[in-house]
């Protein structure tokens, strides 16, 4: 079995519990109680400048475990940053160690718009989404095919939410539905199932990449893929960037890049290393 498939297994037990736990109509009295979603694409589109996703997490498969004080500190760190324009919350409970409840614990900290970053495939989780705070969801383009697409952003756009539609191929980015405005490009290599495998072995003997060592899981030419997103969608470059590739990518035409682990497992500190994140977005503004 693949290792997105693994996750998705993983994930669909997580789901069945959720369902369990609230139903549907739980899920839509709280969205009728919640206040209504701030816009993600006004943070980077109409003219507002190149500037930073920044990410929540405690742990991924290809990174391991992120130091706690870095991520109890990452929500007022990211709030305090005029780079940082909007937030991303990891809600895979079993691979990403973050549950939809903290989607809430951050929205309450940091007041610019919140992505429910998760494997998302029923309409379920679009109200949840929506219900716990989020302002906007992501929709993975190799994990769904073009009807469910389709289907789960009519639901987020009549929840008020938007969606970021993440793409690692040209063909998945032609599978994207009429009306999208906001383009992820992802580095990431999900179908490398054995290379991420060696990856946890060497992460569980101690030996998990750290400092500027390279993540073997992740290929930075895959944004060049930005030359098939329509001129006139917001363009974010997902996974594996450092402050250096800062320039290269906003030369790309990227309007924004989405930046966790980097941030998380700073042995200097997420302050620290936000702060070179700055001065290199400060330039291409």
């Amino acid at each position: 079995m693949a290792f997105l498939d693994e996750i998705l297994e993983r994930k669909k037990t997580e789901l069945t519990e959720a369902k369990q736990a609230r139903s549907l109509q739980v899920l839509k009295e709280m969205i009728r109680d919640a206040p209504p979603a701030a816009s993600f694409a006004d943070a980077f589109g109409g003219g507002a400048g190149f500037g930073i996703i920044a990410e929540i997490k405690r742990k991924s498969p290809s990174g391991g475990e992120m130091p706690s004080e870095n991520v109890a500190a990452a929500p007022a760190v990211y709030a305090a940053s005029p780079a940082v324009r909007a937030v991303s919350v990891l809600t895979n409970t079993a691979d990403f160690g973050m549950s939809i409840e903290e989607l809430t614990r951050v929205k309450a900290m940091v007041a610019k718009p919140v992505l429910r970053k998760d494997f998302i495939f029923e309409e379920y989780q679009v109200y949840e989404a929506r219900a716990f705070g989020a302002d906007a969801i992501l929709l993975m383009a190799n994990v769904l095919d073009r009807d469910r697409l389709k289907r789960l952003f009519l639901i987020s756009q009549q929840l008020g939410m938007d969606v970021l539609f993440e793409a690692h191929t040209r063909e998945e980015i032609e599978t994207l539905p009429q009306g999208a405005k906001i383009y992820g490009i992802n580095s990431r290599k999900f179908k490398a199932s054995t290379r991420w495998k060696i990856n946890d072995v060497l992460l569980s003997l101690g030996m998990g990449k750290s400092g500027n060592a390279p993540d073997l899981s992740v290929d930075l030419e895959t944004f060049g893929l930005i030359k098939h997103i329509p001129e006139h969608g917001i363009k974010v470059a997902e996974s594996g960037l450092k402050p250096a590739q800062i320039s290269k990518v906003r030369s790309m035409g990227y309007d924004a890049v989405l930046v966790g682990t980097s941030l998380l497992k700073a042995p200097q500190g997420i302050a620290k290393m936000l702060h070179e994140f700055e001065r290199a977005v400060e330039k291409e503004n």
